[in-house]
């Protein structure tokens, strides 16, 4: 792989990191801050978009895949929002962040590979 092909990826996490960011202050402006939606739409969201490139433009995966939706995507901070959650007194939110996470971002990522290899 030669190094602009690193640059590239570089580039790519550090937009997916500031599209995060953009992304979870307007979910948050928009439906609050008790549950964090924002996250959950992220993940999700990268979790499809994760499966089409896969599916899809395999060639661009590492600058497209590790890098853009990788910077994008957290899980980290879904567990942290999950155990923040639970620390909270809110047991059910907790639970279905954690493992709704997980469930429905096999489902998006399932969605997003099925719909890629139908694209090409």
């Amino acid at each position: 792989m030669s190094p602009l092909v690193f640059l590239g990826a570089a580039l790519a996490g550090g937009l997916g990191s500031v599209l995060r960011y953009v992304v979870d202050l307007g979910v948050a402006r928009w439906a609050g801050r008790r549950y964090p939606w924002g996250i959950l739409l992220i993940n999700l969201t990268g979790s499809f978009a994760l499966g089409l490139v896969t599916a899809a433009l395999p060639e661009h995966l590492f600058v497209i895949g590790a890098g853009l939706i990788g910077g994008y995507t957290t899980f980290s901070t879904a567990m942290l929002d999950a155990v923040a959650l639970w620390r909270d007194g809110e047991r059910r939110a907790s639970a279905f962040h954690a493992v709704g996470m997980l469930l429905l971002g096999l489902l998006a990522a399932g969605a997003g590979l099925a719909l890629g290899a139908a694209l090409t």
